[in-house]
């Protein structure tokens, strides 16, 4: 009735005995709705809770945003500070989806999540015309999540345009399904690549799509999910506690790097090994001579905090812990 008729929006809530938050699940499927939102919240004060999955309908259809009368909220996998028992092995393979997280079928859960997003969100809603190769596109973006985008690359594996990789990509971030995470540009004695980098949502739907079943502890697979899920826990933190910084990372042309830097903030190398050493803070030390960042931090597996040259070389867990605890002076920029 709401797609054909949107005015019976406020019918449908004056019949109803409480309506003191009116909640609409998926709203981007009938974008104009959106004026009568408006026109409720002006006319008669309601106060709504819009969900949806995707704003990039809206944008395309040209439909009222409510600019200026609502609150924009993002809600994440489940963090380490929701799930009791984390487990990291688990947790680094399958990621944190609610549905993944609780029961034994994670496998079963994932590929019925991944199957799902595909037929309802890319076909239902039209993104793209030729779905076959855009899952194509979903396995390289699941192969590259983590890395710097080459969309002439990843173009030339497809056989389409580059233009058109950039497109999907921007599909991916609209339908909440990655986001991109900038370069960090602002230093001066050496020259920073500015290339983004661009993550998938989850790390469990990251390994179905690219079709990963395993992570040994001493592979590249098994660093790269590690510092995605730091990456995840950092953004879902920012967001959360409605801290705006960006998240970016740094690499010089030189090949020097540091994982991700908050605002002009912490900047943070993330490591696998259980024994740090100075070759393992290189990124770190080249960052701190450019006077930028005014904390530094190498999160790895070490048993024992401990400051080196003012690096504070950290275990997860605890740097995980000070984060959510709100412990990294982030909310005083």
């Amino acid at each position: 009735m709401l797609s054909t008729r949107p005015a019976a929006l406020e019918e449908i809530i004056d019949a109803a005995k409480d309506h003191s938050i009116v909640a609409i699940d998926e709203i981007q499927r009938i974008p104009e709705l959106l004026n009568e939102v408006h026109r409720l919240i002006e006319s008669r004060r309601f106060k709504f809770l819009l969900t949806g999955s995707s704003a990039r309908k809206l944008r395309k259809t040209g439909v009222n945003l409510l600019a200026g009368r609502a609150w924009r909220a993002d809600v994440f996998p489940l963090t380490y500070a929701e799930i009791p028992k984390f487990n990291l092995d688990r947790f680094l393979l399958y990621g944190g989806l609610p549905q993944v997280i609780l029961y034994d079928t994670p496998d079963e859960e994932l590929t019925a999540y991944v199957n799902t997003y595909l037929r309802e969100e890319i076909q239902a809603e039209a993104l793209v015309r030729k779905v076959p190769v855009f899952s194509q596109f979903l396995q390289i973006a699941a192969i590259c999540s983590g890395k710097m985008l080459n969309f002439a690359s990843i173009a030339n594996d497809l056989g389409i345009s580059a233009s058109t990789v950039r497109e999907y990509y921007h599909i991916l971030e609209d339908t909440l399904v990655g986001f991109f995470v900038p370069a960090f540009t602002k230093t001066i004695k050496r020259k920073a690549i500015s290339t983004t980098k661009f993550y998938l949502f989850d790390l469990g739907v990251k390994h179905k799509l690219a079709r990963i079943r395993t992570l040994d502890h001493q592979s590249d697979l098994y660093g790269q999910a590690f510092e995605h899920f730091i990456a995840m826990e950092l953004r879902a933190y920012l967001s959360y506690s409605r801290i705006n910084l960006d998240l970016k990372y740094w690499q010089a042309k030189n090949g020097q790097e540091v994982d991700f830097i908050v605002g002009n903030k912490i900047a943070i190398e993330v490591k696998t090994t259980d024994k740090p050493s100075e070759k393992h803070m290189k990124g770190l030390k080249a960052l701190q001579s450019e006077g930028i960042c005014k904390e530094y931090y190498l999160v790895c597996n070490t048993k024992i905090a401990r400051k080196y040259n003012e690096i504070l070389i950290i275990n997860w867990q605890d740097f995980l812990i000070k984060l959510w605890n709100n412990n990294l002076d982030l909310q005083a920029l």
